[in-house]
């Protein structure tokens, strides 16, 4: 291959348990949980790797995994022919009947994969983070760098810098050093004010990887992750690029309002914030570019209704995201997502709320502030964010404040 048409072979990590995302990841991977009504998470980092022209990707996956293989299977299918292939790889244990022990780790456990592949330039990117990002230019800034691996950073405010893993860059391009979560970090010298944060992707040039994971294999004092170890020996080593995503990443379609989004959605608040921005009138995070779609499997449903149109019994949303198959009975939704076969009945409210697939609101009942997973039905009546300390005695409340139910659960009637 030349430099102009490397030949790159993507690894995405998906084994992460999501523990932060209780009850939403209680039976599935965190990349696998539902975003924004049509969406899983996986399916943001799969768009941006097929979109930027690399569709060799293998998906490691590990923990509660079976929801997001199947994903993976029924959407993430494209022609053979041309070598193309989405593949999700779940733990094998071929080093002894043990997990993954860190992101490095299992990389270690899959080289055969990459032996399989042959391939010039790896690209290693998490599964969970909302973004839109042309690879394919990250992998020139990485060819011409020469480094053995490039790190994507996204400029944050230097205040923040206790949330991240922070890269230090050198004037040439080059990282003098790599800190996780400093209390004393050095801004950028272009913008004292901001700091760079490890965006968590990277691009690795085959043989420094191979020989880098092979060696912190070998290291008993390693937690065999990848920015903690990995990033941090290679930077030590002199190894390692800085990517500005910030600034240097340019996706067709983008503007100056939308261009250098990365939100990582870790945290029931954060994934709830990040629902609500969709639904603002001049999102931040724009769906509708239509330059860079991002992609996924959509349910064979008929397209939302809106019935009743009496007073007291007028089915309507607003400023909301409505998809397929949603039914709007007589109920009002306002700033709310309602994902595919949602059914809201005579007389409920929501509000500020995000549900998920097949909630059903019964007559009369209010919810606010809250995110309902798939298949839970809100009897007649239900008050659901409208009593703090009622709602805390009965769900699960983030710190913000957001009452959160879990898939399947049963919400008893009013007494």
């Amino acid at each position: 291959m030349t430099a102009r048409n490397p030949k790159v072979f993507s690894l995405v990590l998906a084994g992460g348990a999501g523990n932060r995302l209780q009850p939403l990841t209680r039976d599935r991977a965190k990349p696998a949980v539902p975003f924004g009504g049509n969406y899983r998470l996986i399916d943001f980092v799969l768009s941006n790797l097929v979109n930027s022209g690399y569709r060799r990707i293998a998906v490691l996956t590990q923990y509660k995994s079976h929801s997001l293989n199947a994903h993976i299977a029924k959407t993430w299918r494209m022609s053979q022919m041309l070598g193309n292939y989405v593949s999700s790889v779940p733990a094998q244990m071929r080093d002894g009947e043990r997990w993954f022990t860190g992101s490095a780790d299992a990389i270690y456990q899959n080289l055969n994969l990459i032996r399989d592949e042959s391939p010039d330039y790896i690209a290693v990117f998490g599964a969970d983070n909302l973004y839109r990002m042309d690879a394919s230019q990250m992998m020139e800034d990485h060819i011409a760098s020469g480094a053995g691996v490039t790190v994507a950073g996204l400029r944050v405010p230097i205040e923040q810098a206790h949330a991240f893993g922070i890269i230090e860059p050198a004037p040439d391009g080059s990282i003098a050093a790599f800190r996780e979560k400093p209390s004393d970090p050095v801004g950028l010298a272009d913008d004292p004010s901001q700091v760079f944060a490890s965006m968590g992707n990277y691009m690795f040039t085959t043989t420094a990887l191979v020989d880098a994971i092979v060696r912190d294999y070998d290291d008993p004092g390693s937690d065999h992750d990848m920015g903690g170890d990995i990033i941090t020996t290679m930077v030590g080593r002199g190894e390692a690029n800085v990517h500005d995503f910030s600034h240097a990443n340019d996706v067709p379609g983008s503007t100056d309002r939308d261009r250098g989004y990365w939100r990582d959605v870790g945290t029931i608040d954060a994934y709830y914030d990040a629902h609500m921005d969709l639904i603002s009138v001049h999102p931040i995070f724009n769906l509708y570019n239509h330059r860079w779609p991002i992609y996924t499997w959509h349910q064979p449903l008929p397209p939302a209704k809106f019935v009743f149109d009496t007073d007291q019994r007028r089915g309507t949303a607003l400023d909301s995201m409505v998809c397929s198959g949603v039914v709007i009975s007589g109920g009002t939704v306002r700033r709310s997502v309602l994902s595919p076969g949602a059914h809201i009945h005579t007389g409920a409210l929501v509000e500020d709320s995000v549900l998920l697939h097949n909630v059903d609101v019964g007559r009369g009942a209010v919810v606010r502030r809250a995110i309902i997973d798939k298949n839970v039905h809100v009897p007649e009546g239900v008050h659901i964010g409208v009593d703090p300390e009622a709602d805390r005695a009965r769900f699960e409340v983030s710190e913000g404040g957001v009452v959160v139910i879990g898939k399947d659960d049963i919400i008893p009637p009013p007494v």
